[in-house]
């Protein structure tokens, strides 16, 4: 066995540890009626909603002044887009664990 090997199969173990350790807390959580925690693309997409909606507000004002930037023209309604998706943000905040 090569130094290589030796390398990868120490990868492999850690990774079926923390595998076996995050299905042992769902099991945790399941058998004791606590909620689970979140899959790992929920924080990212949470996150990912909020911070699209600052940038639609911010792309809304600074094509206000008639830049061609691809903004639809919904003229006022942009705030309310960029708000709602902020709010799905925040929504998804009381469900992150």
């Amino acid at each position: 066995m090569s130094a290589d090997d030796n390398k990868l199969s120490k990868r492999q173990k850690a990774v079926a540890e923390r595998r076996a350790a995050r299905i042992e807390r769902a099991e945790h959580a399941r058998a004791t009626g606590e909620p689970a925690p979140n899959q790992v693309w929920f924080k990212p997409v949470m996150f990912g909603f909020m911070l699209l909606g600052l940038v639609w507000i911010v792309l809304y004002y600074i094509t206000s002044q008639n830049l061609a930037l691809p903004i639809p023209q919904l003229g006022n309604g942009n705030i309310f887009v960029g708000f709602g998706l902020i709010m799905v943000g925040f929504l998804m905040t009381t469900r992150w664990r």
